[in-house]
């Protein structure tokens, strides 16, 4: 059974850059599917889940519109990971923090990591 497990700091001062690394176990990144992407998520509070951005097993990746001239994803294959950068974050940035597996480039998961709560705060 996949495993997912987010990593990083849970507190980043405004206008800094934001970085997860999401570490992957039970499965590989890189297992051939169509139907198989890695995905990052967050949910700020008192409100529901946004999708952020997918990285496929090719490698191809997929960003929400809104974010996407500050978020970069990337993996490290050797390592089983992938990871975060949302750049110029302010506090309408925080929020828990997911990584999961789904299906396709969105939020529906088929399994997600427990979350990590990243602050934007001075």
């Amino acid at each position: 059974q996949v495993q997912l497990q987010e990593s990083g700091p849970g507190l980043v001062k405004p206008s800094q850059t934001l970085s997860l690394t999401c570490t992957v176990s039970g499965d590989s990144i890189t297992t051939r599917s169509r139907n198989r992407y890695w995905t990052w998520l967050r949910q700020p509070p008192g409100k529901g889940l946004e999708w952020i951005g997918s990285i496929s097993w090719s490698g191809a990746i997929y960003y929400d519109p809104s974010l996407n001239s500050r978020t970069s994803i990337s993996r490290d294959t050797s390592k089983n990971q992938f990871t975060l950068q949302l750049r110029s974050v302010t506090p309408d940035d925080t929020a828990v923090y997911f990584c999961a597996k789904t299906p396709g480039p969105s939020m529906d998961y088929e399994d997600r990591g427990q979350g990590t709560q990243v602050t934007v705060s001075s």
